[in-house]
């Protein structure tokens, strides 16, 4: 059958394009493999993204039980340099399975509610290892269906300049498939083992711990149980999400990999901010419709979220997916360091809002722009609790170093070391700075619970200082000397505090040149 195409009004209109005629070069598998995928981690979330819609589909047909968990193992064996994949989804019937590992673009899924669609997922893997090997069984059937791609052959083939045939050849060359005896296999599932992985940056393919953290924050995988607002969570997204909450174990372990959120963060040093409280946020369509739910988790704001801690940043998912990364909404804030004060995730529920081919971003469409034009007016909400909590930390120091100087100024006054005028200098700054600590104590931005200790606070250094003055008398510790002399030294000493940056300090020496005159 021909392919007609439209030719431009000059040109010949007896010549047409026939189908023999479209040649798909063999540089287009490196386009849609390696190429495409260049962070090697992304392997493992296409690969866990196709066995949330395998698990999907065994739930579908009744493969498994309402309470049955969606399992997936990992398997990673730094020894032999292998890593496997296994799902218990619905896996592919024999008549299927060659067709559908070989063709590219085509997939089933395209206009469903799967997560993967465009069918090309499955080569993440060839770019990253020496053996690509897929693996699977659909139920009733008694054979396992198995498809190996030999990497190094294909990579030679791309590199040879003399082997200049198409898609279809380079395929034929570098892909085996056979049928294995069923015993022993699952009754269901699909597997994907990569053999001969490549060292890739510190090797973290072959990271266990890597690979956890990187699925706890981009997989369909449930809240940590002790996790206070996972449950609230869970049941805001449930009425619209396809949640499709899959277990994931890693080489064995006993718990599943779970989100990273925790009630409390090591935000820095000895500092600990918690969660305190939850927003939910609904986000309208161009036609009156969601386009996006999601959830805020609102903390201290005390700053910037180590990256250790895999939380921080406002997020996109689609089908229970991260797409792109923690910064991917950083623009929609008024100062883009405050997204990475911020704890929160956007679930898109809209069709049409559609992620790119490397799940980095979406598709640039009117509908990503009505989103992204909701989203800003939720950053500036939590940028504007950034800079008001930023600004109470900074009234907070300011107090405290007030009431620092307030009691290393009493000192001072204590050691009467000063004449009249310089006492009556230190209690006027002593009376400055005791004004400021009120001020910021009347401060509306302070919540109640700070302002009571604030003003407690204040309270008794306003009663301590108050008895200072009743109790030191008007004696000076320079008594002793003549009064010719006394006036001398009060003056010297009143110089070293005026000239010193640090009173505290400066008491100490005065403190021993008031017991040598002794």
């Amino acid at each position: 059958m021909s392919v007609q195409i439209t030719l431009h009004p000059k040109a010949d209109p007896s010549w047409h394009l026939q189908s023999d005629d479209v040649i798909v070069g063999k540089d287009i598998l490196d386009l849609l493999g390696s190429s495409m995928y260049i962070d090697p981690m992304a392997i493992f979330r296409e690969y866990i993204q196709n066995a949330a819609d395998a698990i999907d589909e065994a739930r579908r047909l009744g493969l498994l039980n309402t309470n049955d968990p969606g399992c997936i193992a990992i398997e990673v064996n730094t020894a032999t340099r292998t890593i496997k994949i296994r799902d218990n989804g619905a896996g592919l019937e024999r008549d299927e399975f060659g067709l559908r590992l070989t063709a590219f673009g085509a997939s089933k899924k395209q206009g469903t509610n799967a997560r993967g669609f465009r069918g090309v997922g499955r080569l993440a893997g060839l770019g990253y290892c020496q053996e690509l090997i897929f693996r699977s069984r659909a139920s009733g059937e008694p054979r396992v269906s198995e498809l190996r791609w030999d990497c190094r052959q294909l990579r030679s083939l791309l590199r040879d300049p003399n082997f200049d045939e198409n898609l279809a050849k380079l395929i034929h060359e570098t892909v085996a498939a056979r049928q294995i005896n069923g015993p022993g296999w699952p009754e269901h599932f699909f597997d994907v083992e990569l053999v001969g992985v490549v060292r890739h940056r510190n090797d973290q393919l072959l990271d266990a711990t890597a690979i956890r953290e990187y699925l706890s924050e981009v997989a369909p995988v449930p809240f940590a149980p002790e996790f206070r607002y996972g449950a609230e969570i869970t049941t805001a997204l449930k009425p619209h999400v396809n949640l499709g909450e899959i277990e994931i174990y890693i080489n064995g372990a006993a718990d599943p990999v779970y989100r990273p959120h925790r009630n409390a963060m090591q935000v820095g040093g000895n500092t600990v901010d918690e969660f305190t409280d939850i927003e939910l946020i609904h986000i309208p369509a161009l036609d009156s419709e969601v386009a996006a739910i999601g959830w805020i988790l609102h903390h201290g704001y005390t700053g910037a979220l180590p990256v250790s801690l895999r939380v921080k940043g406002l997020r996109l998912r689609s089908g229970n997916i991260q797409v792109g990364g923690d910064d991917l909404l950083q623009e929609q804030f008024p100062e883009s360091r405050f997204n990475s004060w911020a704890v929160g995730e956007i679930h898109v529920l809209d069709r049409r809002l559609i992620p790119n081919g490397r799940r980095d971003h979406f598709e640039q469409n009117g509908h990503l722009f009505n989103l992204l034009n909701h989203v800003t007016p939720v950053a500036r909400e939590v940028s504007r609790r950034c800079r008001a909590s930023s600004a109470r930390r900074k009234w907070l120091k300011d107090f405290d170093r007030y009431q620092t100087l307030v009691k290393d100024k009493m000192e001072i006054l204590r050691q009467r070391s000063l004449g009249k005028p310089g006492r009556a200098r230190m209690a006027s700054e002593i009376d400055e700075l005791l004004i400021s600590m009120e001020r910021i104590a009347g401060l509306d931005h302070l919540d109640a619970q700070t302002t009571g200790a604030v003003v407690a606070r204040l309270k008794g250094l306003r009663k301590s200082y108050g008895q200072l003055l009743q109790a030191t008398p008007n004696k000076t510790a320079l008594s002793h000397l003549s009064p010719a002399k006394r006036c001398a030294y009060e003056e010297v000493l009143a110089l070293i505090y005026e000239c010193s940056p640090n009173q505290a300090a400066a008491k100490v020496l005065v403190d021993k040149i008031i017991k040598k005159l002794k």
